[in-house]
């Protein structure tokens, strides 16, 4: 029972998800007693082929073409599907990244197969599948168990270890005759150059606590002293002092970094939804009673209006 991963490359760039997917991959595949095998599709991606091997992949499906440098639903799944049913694919992994979460159902039906979405922890036991998800908001985590094979499962990224394990490598050119519908003619980011939230390994996000737009600054200067993505919570957003794909919570983007550093959010159960995953919580806030210390692993009351400053300070040093 083999296993095939979908290799995100967007903006030139091989996403860390992918690694993460492909290391996982490779666990599942040893279980299965079967290969773990990739699909990539994009331009020039040549450079992205060592990465891949290098994380156990021991065939590497490629449609390396100019007009599939833009995502295409229709155009990755049947690539995806192609490679599926070329490499004898039992399981497809899919990142859970924001296009991931698109394309893995697309894939699941067409490949009748079940899905599982979304999961933090994978394994297999009788040849099926067992993955751990969050639900209810975060506030539960449910084991499931397949019935049946094939199986399509998305992961959260920064949930699992990239883990460099090399497999043989060998690439195989997908030839996919397709006609597009339709047509990217621009991409604009909504964020710019920022990291993005959904799949930053560190994010300070701030809340109404900042009491005005211009404090957001003191979060900016120490997300750039930490190298982090700027994240904030809906109340900031619904105010208009930052963009909606800054949003962290159940009506915005759901993270998993390695820290995570909340000012001025009380923690409300629809913004701890979107984060509660993450390795390492702190909270900064001048309410000792606020919710969102239930859930941090460090907790400082204070005025982030004086500790911010004082934080930065010491983290230049």
């Amino acid at each position: 029972m083999s296993v095939l991963v979908y290799c995100e490359v967007s903006g030139g760039s091989l996403k860390k998800a992918s690694l993460e997917a492909l290391s996982e991959g490779k666990k599942l595949a040893g279980t299965l007693g079967g290969a773990m095998n990739a699909v990539v599709i994009g331009n020039g991606l040549d450079a992205h082929f060592e990465a891949i091997k290098n994380h156990g992949a021991e065939k590497i499906f490629a449609v390396d073409a100019a007009d599939h440098d833009n995502y295409i639903p229709e155009a990755h799944l049947i690539a995806v599907t192609e490679a599926a049913g070329q490499a004898g694919a039992t399981v497809c992994l899919i990142p859970a990244t924001t296009r991931g979460r698109e394309l893995a159902p697309r894939v699941a039906a067409k490949l009748d197969a079940g899905l599982i979405e979304d999961v933090t922890g994978l394994d297999a036991d009788g040849g099926q599948i067992v993955a751990t998800r969050p639900e209810h908001a975060g506030k539960v985590y449910r084991t499931v168990k397949s019935k049946a094979l094939p199986m399509v499962v998305s992961t959260r990224p920064n949930n699992f270890d990239a883990v460099a394990n090399a497999g043989a490598g060998e690439r195989v050119d997908l030839s996919i005759d397709f006609t597009a519908k339709a047509k990217v003619v621009e991409t604009r980011k909504a964020g710019g150059e920022k990291i993005d939230v959904a799949e930053a390994d560190r994010i300070v996000a701030g809340g109404r606590g900042l009491r005005e737009e211009e404090n957001f600054k003191l979060v900016e200067d120490l997300a750039a002293t930490l190298n982090a993505a700027v994240g904030a919570s809906r109340a900031v957003v619904d105010t208009d002092w930052r963009p909606h794909s800054e949003q962290i919570g159940q009506t915005g983007k759901v993270v998993s970094p390695t820290l995570y550093i909340a000012v001025g959010i009380s923690g409300a159960i629809q913004h701890l939804a979107g984060m509660t995953t993450s390795k390492t919580i702190v909270a900064i806030n001048k309410d000792a009673d606020a919710p969102i210390f239930k859930v941090a692993d460090y907790g400082i009351v204070g005025d982030a209006m004086e500790v911010l400053p004082a934080l930065i300070a010491e983290l230049k040093k």
